[in-house]
């Protein structure tokens, strides 16, 4: 046999040796990942606690990944309502976009789109939309330029440094002085601070940034008193722009079945 017989012959041996341990390589493989699964199946058969964790932890990764889908899809220029007329939201969230329009001397068009954004986030938020409403109304005006010497920006008046990471699926940090995407992350910074507080007016406090002092300058009085007014807005009563200061009442979440009627061009939106 030539040389280059017994060259081949080998070849073809050490080949058949690499396929051999690749095969029970891989059947060992899957054998180990099979008794994983079992493994976590059993453990979280016996002990309730465990399932639970895990099953809240895998929601909180399916809700980032909705969050980031919806972010992608806010994004779309193609897809963004900026604007809308009044006419076509339901009467009583028309009667809102407004009244709010008069009282601060903005374009009801766009204050129509950032009233149907927030009937939009309330039910998921468990924010009454009425109170995003009246945060934006004591914070900026409705001017999405809006900037604090202490840097709070936009709609919202968050605190663009601090929540920079919020802005990131909206494009960056520029992304605070767009209305919409403004307004999404102060919502979610708002959702955060009432849930770290356990109430909307001690909430407000730690929105503004007064949580650890004594004075906090009346603003959860403004916010609720504003809101307040809305509430009667909404419910069809004649409510004066200029009007004295209104009796703040508790902070209750509107109807799901009266926030969530949808609107023609809008989508729902996730923060």
């Amino acid at each position: 046999m030539s040389t280059a017989h017994r060259f081949r012959d080998t070849l073809k041996v050490v080949a058949a040796d690499i396929a051999h341990g690749f095969v029970q390589i891989t059947h060992n493989g899957f054998a180990l990942v099979g008794l994983a699964v079992m493994f976590l199946a059993i453990t979280l058969t016996l002990q309730p606690e465990v399932r639970l964790a895990g099953q809240a932890q895998l929601f909180g990764w399916l809700q980032e990944q909705q969050d980031s889908f919806s972010g992608l899809v806010a994004g779309d220029e193609a897809e963004r309502v900026a604007a809308l007329h009044p006419k076509d939201l339901p009467k009583p969230q028309a009667a809102v976009a407004t009244w709010l329009s008069r009282k601060y001397n903005v374009a009801p068009e766009p204050l129509a789109a950032l009233v149907a954004e927030a009937f939009a986030a309330g039910p998921r938020t468990k924010i009454d939309p009425l109170l995003i409403m009246a945060v934006m109304a004591v914070e900026s005006g409705f001017n999405p330029y809006a900037q604090s010497p202490m840097g709070a920006q936009g709609l919202m008046q968050v605190m663009t440094q601090v929540h920079g990471d919020k802005y990131r699926r909206y494009g960056g940090n520029f992304a605070a002085f767009d209305p919409l995407s403004n307004m999404r992350v102060g919502i979610k910074v708002l959702q955060e601070c009432i849930a770290r507080a356990g109430g909307a007016e001690a909430g407000l406090r730690l929105y503004v940034g007064a949580g650890n002092l004594e004075d906090d300058g009346g603003y959860p009085g403004r916010v609720l008193a504003e809101h307040a007014r809305l509430q009667a807005v909404f419910a069809g009563k004649a409510v004066p722009v200029f009007s004295p200061p209104a009796e703040a009442k508790p902070v209750v979440l509107q109807d799901p079945s009266a926030t969530a009627t949808p609107v023609p061009g809008r989508s729902s939106m996730d923060i």
